[in-house]
This record gives structure tokens, sequence and C-alpha cells, in this order.
């Protein structure tokens, strides 16, 4: 995987596959102090501190359909090699946090991606979990801004309509486009941000 929000939909499925109903995804790109940092925190089954470990070994994997779990591993490996690091916590009933930070300016940072995209991917796989997503961004100087976006506003107003109704869909992915891009509005002309894609 060559963007963070590919790894990001790994880890939610993740999620989804322990048992999570409550999923939140953060992206934070902190410009003041030069750091990208993201994260997955489900209400899952959660793991011991072994189990924990394990995970972050290439050679093991939950999952039935392949034989190593190199998702996490190569995560972790990309965030050191860029002057950051991930780290996983968690507890069996409670769920799983994962949290993974970059040195933003790093030039062999993996680039942002799709956010937009993943989340709308994951929101219309997955109806039954409850889905957040956060993304913030703070300048140079201080100042910043802030998207939240929490479907169960839209899955209480729809009232059992369906997401992947091409109305719904549409919207959906309007509202989350334009949420990041709002956050980022001008941003990208001075300079800043160079490498994220929104469509």
């Amino acid at each position: 995987m060559r963007e963070i929000s590919l790894h990001l939909l790994d880890i939610a499925e993740n999620s989804v596959a322990a048992g999570a109903r409550n999923i939140s995804i953060s992206m934070k790109e902190d410009l003041l102090h030069d750091i990208l940092e993201a994260s997955v925190t489900d209400d899952g089954k959660g793991m011991t501190a072994e189990q924990a470990a394990r995970v972050l070994d290439p050679f093991v994997t939950s999952r039935t359909t392949r034989k190593v779990g190199l998702g996490l591993p190569l995560l972790k490996a990309a965030a050191e090699a860029c002057q950051g690091g991930l780290e996983l916590f968690s507890e069996p009933g409670k769920g799983t946090r994962v949290v993974v930070n970059f040195q933003h300016s790093h030039i062999d940072r993996m680039p942002v991606g799709d956010l937009p995209g993943t989340i709308l991917s994951l929101v219309i796989a997955y109806p039954s979990i409850h889905w957040v997503f956060n993304y913030l961004m703070v300048l140079p100087g201080g100042k910043g801004s802030e998207f939240c976006f929490d479907d169960s506003l839209i899955k209480e107003t729809l009232d059992g309509v369906s997401l992947t109704e091409p109305d719904i869909l549409r919207f959906l992915r309007e509202m989350l486009e334009e949420g990041v891009a709002s956050v980022r509005n001008g941003w990208e002309e001075k300079g800043f941000i160079q490498d994220t894609v929104l469509a």
C-alpha cells in the first residue's frame, strides 16, 4: 500500500472483523510541529498484550485469506523510516486503538491519498457500524481547521433508506470531499500541502 488512506482502510476492516460496532478514524496534519498523525479506534473484542505484540509481526495474521499479515508491520516500518512510529493500544473486551505518525515534511513519507473515498467505502460497505471521521489541520502559525463526519446523524435522517441509493451516494461523497477540501482550502496554494488526492 502506497497511501496512508489505504492503510486506514485495512486497519478499519480489521476492526470490523474484531466485532467493533463503533469505529473512529482521525487524521491530523500538524504543520506547526511537522507531524502527520492518523489513528483508528474501535470498541471491538480487543487483544491481550501478547496478541497485540504479535500483530506487529509480519508473519502473523488472524485472517484466513492469507498466511501473513503485512499491513501494520509495513506501516510501522514506513513511519519509522520517516522519523515517526506506530503504537497499538488494546484491552480484551474494550477495543483497540492504532496510532501512526510521520514527519510531515519527510521526503519519503507516503501521500495521504483519497480520504473521502476511503471513508465513503467503509460507510457503504459496513452500514451497521457507527463511523466517525475527524480531519484536522494546523498551520505553521498555530491556527487550524477541523471537519467532523458522524454517519449516525445521516442514518437517522434517512430512516431506513439505503446508503447505496445513487442520490445518497452522491450526497455523501460531496459532503466528505467538501469537508476535507474546506479544511485544506487555500493552504495548498500557499505551498504547505502538496500530496493529497481528494478525488
